[in-house]
């Protein structure tokens, strides 16, 4: 089987961004073993602490942030780092070519039930004239020369992109190596399954509501079709379950609080999402408009999302343009 590296110079990819990836790499795989030690390694349970999103911080959250933090500011080719868990950017000591940003642990709330959980990452060039500050972060997901994700399941694997489809990896604990195992993925554009939270239900907007009502009314309803709901309650493995056999999720706006209606961030997980999602041959949008083309107002800045299947997420942006 082909090893992570070699396929990366296959795809003609710049040694300095096949160097940053690499650190990646190394950093999932230590994550992945304290993980799979869960109560032997002592990280299960929440600090006392908040991150700079008003959450309480699982122990795994902070010794994932930290080990992506070092790893990734020791790399020559990064110049800065942006992280769910940090308040600002952090600038590297080497200048290299490459901003990073991710979501150490997204769905960290399964860790003490032993449910799946993972990395994302999103690499964006460094400005010609780096300003140094946030604003080097704030370029539209367009930009991104790669995303990819991290699942820290039965087993772990690496799904990525550089910009030339969608490629699957997963880690072999004998050689301690990320070995291709997809080579393509392709997200059908029709599909019966969709991923909510129900239980927010009453704060959705009327578009949602009803375009919701409609999946469950099934063959009888205007979709003339049934519907299947999955939800795990972690980004990371709803919009896996996509690239692998199509199907859409979504997070809403809701009503509940005024100052953050929405509860996916944009640049951490919305976005190298989205260029997944558009790479394997779906769709991702807020209701309005592409997430790659939303243009960043800050690093911490929350969006509606809706990915997967292209048709199913066209006819869920009919239903916004209809309530307008």
């Amino acid at each position: 089987m082909k090893r992570l590296l070699p396929t990366l110079r296959a795809d003609n990819a710049p040694e300095g961004l096949i160097s940053v990836l690499n650190t990646l790499q190394i950093a999932a795989k230590e994550i992945s073993f304290r993980l799979h030690q869960g109560a032997l390694a002592g990280v299960l349970g929440s600090t006392l602490d908040e991150n700079i999103q008003g959450e309480t911080q699982k122990k795994l959250d902070v010794v994932a942030n930290q080990l992506l933090k070092t790893l990734l500011l020791e790399s020559p080719r990064v110049h800065a780092i942006a992280s769910e868990e940090e308040d600002s950017i952090v600038l590297s000591p080497n200048s290299g070519e490459y901003l990073v940003a991710f979501d150490p642990l997204d769905g960290s709330s399964n860790i003490d039930i032993n449910g799946t959980v993972g990395t994302i990452f999103s690499i964006l060039p460094k400005p010609e004239t780096p300003s140094n500050d946030e604003s080097m972060f704030l370029q539209k997901g367009r930009h991104q020369v790669a995303a990819g994700y991290v699942l820290y399941g039965p087993s772990t694997m690496l799904v990525m992109t550089t910009g030339n489809g969608v490629r699957t990896y997963t880690l072999d604990q004998t050689v301690g190596e990320f070995l291709l195992t997809k080579d393509t993925a392709a997200i059908p554009a029709d599909t019966q399954e969709f991923a909510i939270n129900m239980s927010n239900q009453r704060h959705w907007s009327n578009a949602v509501r009803e375009y919701v009502e409609h999946l469950l009314l099934g063959e009888e309803g205007p979709r003339q079709k049934n519907f299947n709901m999955r939800w795990n309650a972690a980004m990371v493995s709803d919009v896996h379950r996509l690239v692998t056999r199509g199907g859409l999720f979504t997070y809403p706006w809701d009503a509940r609080n005024p100052e953050k209606p929405f509860k996916l961030r944009l640049m951490y997980e919305a976005a190298p999402m989205a260029m997944i999602v558009e790479q394997a041959g779906g769709a991702a949008s807020n209701g309005y408009m592409p997430i790659l083309d939303i243009e960043p107002e800050h690093i911490h800045q929350r969006v509606a999302v809706i990915m997967g299947s292209a048709n199913e997420v066209q006819k869920c942006v009919e239903y916004h343009e209809k309530h307008g």
